[in-house]
């Protein structure tokens, strides 16, 4: 099957190990998928470079918005804030205000513009640090108001919004995308890595994703800052 006969879906693309597992899972259902990332103002452009490196690996193409949510603040990753490198309680500082939802916004819009009805995103309600735009109930009540607020869906292209790693822990999604040959080398999950991509090693998303690995039984590729 050719591009033009296959299904297009946007696939919401960080650069991190979840997204990068997400657009070779919508690929291999068979989707042409349109990757997007968006340059919110996050600490470092390292993760937007490997969100161009993953997209090219798996010849997707790239969208690539820049939306400055540094204007808001309010986060360690758009803020003068310290990211922890302690566990803590409640939902962490690197939480950012309202980031799914926009990120799904700006993959709506796309979407209806391709006459895309499939949006992909990463999230994870298993192995994550407990915000609250990744909880199936927030996806859920996003799909529907998708559809009450799109011309597709009031005229009868109902738009799905996919979330296939929400239910796996980070062990489960690292295995899944390496039967699909993702090379895991390329991602940067760091919230604060080095403008060449080393991980910190500390921070709450690296030692999730170096505890994924172990569980998985398959080598970190991560490179580390100390390395």
């Amino acid at each position: 099957m050719n591009k033009s006969e296959q299904k297009a879906a946007v696939v919401l693309l960080s650069g991190g190990l979840d997204s990068a597992t997400v657009l070779a899972m919508a690929t291999n259902q068979g989707f042409h998928c349109h990757a997007l990332s968006v340059n919110y103002g996050q600490r470092h452009r390292s993760e937007l470079i490997a969100a161009e490196n993953v997209a090219k690996s798996q010849s997707a193409a790239l969208k690539t918005i820049d939306l400055d949510l540094r204007t808001f603040g309010g986060s360690a990753l758009t803020d003068d804030i310290d990211v922890p490198e302690e566990e803590g309680e409640g939902i962490p500082v690197t939480y950012v205000p309202a980031r799914n939802t926009i990120m799904l916004s700006l993959a709506l819009a796309w979407a209806e513009v391709l006459g895309a009805n499939d949006i992909f995103i990463g999230v994870n309600a298993v192995d994550y640090s407990g915000y609250p735009d990744c909880r199936p109930e927030f996806i859920d009540a996003y799909e529907e108001m998708a559809n009450l607020a799109t011309k597709a869906g009031v005229v009868g292209n109902r738009l799905a919004i996919h979330t296939p790693l929400i239910d796996l822990t980070k062990a489960e999604i690292i295995q899944e995308g390496t039967v699909l040959g993702v090379d895991y080398s390329m991602t940067v999950s760091c919230y604060q890595a080095d403008e060449a991509g080393r991980a910190c090693g500390v921070c709450d998303s690296c030692r999730i994703r170096a505890a994924g690995f172990e569980s998985a039984g398959l080598e970190d590729p991560t490179r580390y800052k100390s390395a």
